[in-house]
């Protein structure tokens, strides 16, 4: 199989080859898909994660709703007018 990396993934690849951490380019693009085939779930973003801290905080701090009361307030508001 032959793959073309784009031109700043083929940097990263030799880079770690270079620095001594992979043997080859080929163990790299390996310990990739590996590491995919045991946690498929792509990273989030600098964003999401952002959003995520920031509701863990509203939680620590006591602002919550419950889903109910939510459900009720839109449901009212959007839909039985």
């Amino acid at each position: 199989m032959n793959v073309r990396l784009r031109p700043e993934l083929e940097r990263f690849v030799e880079e770690k080859v270079r620095a001594g951490e992979y043997a080859s380019t080929e163990e790299v693009v390996e310990a990739g898909i590996a590491r995919l085939m045991v946690d498929p779930t792509p990273p989030l973003d600098e964003e999401t994660l952002a959003a995520v801290e920031e509701g863990e905080a509203q939680g620590d701090r006591g602002e919550v709703r419950l889903w109910e009361e939510l459900k009720a307030e839109l449901l009212a508001k959007y839909v039985r007018k």
